[in-house]
């Protein structure tokens, strides 16, 4: 078989990571040789770092994409312009077939530079509508990739597919027994697993801290808070676990829970869905995004998957009303997600991924 070359992008947030990194076992295994372009700083160069240390990962520069106005807004664009420069290098270099685009803000000067050097785009959008790196992207790209159909109504139909999720097989290689003994859990008591996202939502873990005694009655914790947010106070604290970030440990930790509170990330809530897990998302606001997270949870509880808490609505006692109204009707989601067709494999999206290659 003769190896050709692919380059993976995409950063800023692990959500923007986790497709790439659950494909690239069956992109090694299909022949090709993989390369990853991503910041300097960002995310993705550690968890792709960690995942493959042998796989070569380039950095270049890149600015931020913000709908707010910042002085910074001036001086990005030659980041960009610059990040640009330093993939068509890259790109020239290594000679890849063609280049997959998970988004985040790191994207979008490869993207461009993919275009210079006329080697084909694959784009892949998560959530309800696109987000700004992908707007941006989509001119340039060969075809785009979608988890949700609502999403199709944003693209050009001539050039976008929707796929539905796409689920790394690891995920279903957690084990309960495992998940439990990372925690010093029992099986006594029920399991709850409260995230706020890669980098950690201050407002959930507020909310979850402040109700921990009333939760503890009942429950065993499991609290992903976010790099430097862990309390160091409450590490003894029996019942209660505390991890800033956790990689090869979160799907026996995901096996190991019986409930989720979670953020919205498309990523996230299909691996919640796929495992069955019943789910109160807390989108970000919209205030602090552009809103995608709410779409996403507004789909999920339509379709009888999750219950919303909104982010502006949460106090000591709204957080705790919440989850006992999510243990109430969890059968009943559980009984939902299972009518759910299985989500797509990496191979097979490596498939879709490379029909597009030069």
């Amino acid at each position: 078989m003769k190896e050709k070359t692919i380059i993976l992008t995409g950063g800023g947030t692990a959500g923007h990571v986790s497709l790439n990194e659950a494909i690239i076992p069956s992109l090694i295994e299909a022949g090709y040789n993989v390369h990853y372009i991503g910041s300097h700083d960002g995310i993705e160069k550690e968890l792709i770092g960690n995942a493959f240390p042998k796989l070569p990962y380039h950095s270049i520069s890149s600015g931020k994409l913000r709908r707010y106005f910042s002085m910074k807004n001036f001086s990005d664009p030659f980041r960009v312009f610059g990040g640009v420069v330093q993939a068509f290098t890259v790109i020239k270099k290594i000679k890849p077939s063609i280049i997959f685009s998970k988004g985040g803000f790191v994207s979008v000067p490869v993207v461009m530079a993919a275009k210079l050097a006329n080697v084909p785009v694959v784009v892949h959008e998560s959530d309800v509508t696109p987000g700004l790196a992908n707007k941006l992207a989509l001119p340039f790209a060969s075809h785009i990739f979608t988890v949700f159909k609502e999403t199709m109504k944003h693209l050009p139909n001539d050039k976008a597919t929707c796929t539905g999720s796409i689920i790394r097989q690891q995920l279903f290689d957690g084990d309960k027994a495992r998940g439990l003994s990372l925690c010093d859990f029992t099986e006594e008591k029920k399991v709850l697993l409260v995230m706020g996202g890669s980098l950690g939502s201050v407002v959930i873990n507020d909310a979850l801290r402040e109700n921990l005694d009333e939760l503890l009655k009942e429950y065993q914790i499991i609290h992903l808070c976010g790099k430097g947010n862990v309390e160091e106070r409450l590490t003894s604290r029996a019942g209660y676990k505390q991890f800033d970030y956790v990689t090869t440990e979160l799907p026996d930790l995901l096996y190991a829970s019986d409930y989720i509170v979670s953020r919205a990330g498309s990523n996230s809530i299909f691996e919640f869905l796929a495992l069955h897990k019943p789910m109160l998302l807390i989108p970000l606001s919209a205030a602090k995004s552009r809103g995608d997270q709410i779409l996403n949870a507004r789909l999920f509880k339509q379709q009888g998957f999750a219950h919303i808490l909104e982010e502006e609505s949460i106090s000591k006692a709204s957080f705790l009303r919440a989850i006992k109204n999510l243990e109430a009707h969890a059968d009943e989601m559980q009984d939902r997600m299972l009518d759910v067709e299985h989500p797509k494999t990496p191979a097979e999206m490596v498939s879709l991924i490379t029909q597009y290659e030069i």
